[in-house]
């Protein structure tokens, strides 16, 4: 029986641990899709709804900035536990998902969802900081009317710098969580020694692991374009991969 209270080891991965992953999560999905549905319901109602009214009010804004990191450590808990469940052949029972949930708001889960919530609000801050720096001084433009602002030669090195920090930071945010996740549901690990440990994992397998944040990164992106419905496919497959990769990459 595997002791859940000693810090664990990381295991070297290969590509083929990557697709193996993503078949055993997609094969959880259609094994019990209802509950992917369900965890997944809440991102695209809100995106929706944000679409919807434009999020053209800082309260929107922040609303969005604040509820989806809240909400996600949450939400792939209960996928993580769907998974557990079906490796174990234990039985699909709501009272019992949903529980698994409720019951970790007392546990490390929340410290790691402080901890998004307060990378996602530096990364805004840092975000105005950039566009203020290269767009400050430029006349004020209804961008919602005109794009032409960022096709300036000021506008497209402001993209071009927004999309390099944002793609170090978003690979920082995935190495310290990517693990961290699911070992925290796991096992009795505090969410610093969790974060240390996929931190390690990342660096013992960079291009795995690089290969895998871009694999996260387009999927999601492809799940957005139809009016976020993809994400219904999308998220559920992705976090019952996780606690597949997770469950290859430590012992």
């Amino acid at each position: 029986m595997q002791d859940t209270t000693q810090k664990p080891v990381v295991n070297s991965l290969a590509f083929s641990d990557l697709g193996a992953a993503l078949r055993a999560g997609l094969n959880d999905f259609k094994h019990a899709p209802q509950f992917g549905l369900f965890f997944s319901a809440v991102y695209v109602l809100v995106g929706i709804g944000l679409l919807w009214f434009r999020a053209e009010h800082i309260t929107w804004i922040l609303a969005a900035s604040l509820g989806f990191p809240l909400i996600a450590p949450f939400a792939a808990a209960g996928l993580y536990e769907v998974s557990r469940r079906i490796e174990q052949g234990k039985p699909l029972i709501w009272s019992k998902i949903l529980g698994i949930v409720w019951f970790e708001r007392t546990r490390q889960l929340p410290w790691l969802g402080a901890i998004i919530v307060i990378y996602f609000l530096f990364w805004t801050f840092l975000a105005h900081m950039i566009f203020a720096l290269f767009m400050g001084l430029s006349p004020m433009t209804n961008v919602s009317q005109s794009w032409d602002i960022f096709l300036t030669s000021n506008g497209l090195t402001m993209i071009a710098v927004e999309l390099a920090v944002g793609a170090v930071l978003a690979f920082l945010l995935f190495a310290l969580t990517v693990v961290s996740l699911p070992l925290v549901l796991d096992r009795e690990v505090d969410f610093i020694t969790a974060m240390l440990v996929s931190l390690q994992l990342v660096r013992s397998n960079p291009q795995v692991m690089l290969v895998w944040a871009m694999i996260i990164a387009v999927l999601t992106v492809l799940a957005l374009v139809p009016w976020f419905l993809g994400l219904f496919v999308a998220l559920p497959v992705l976090g019952h991969a996780t606690w597949h990769l997770y469950q290859r990459a430590l012992r």
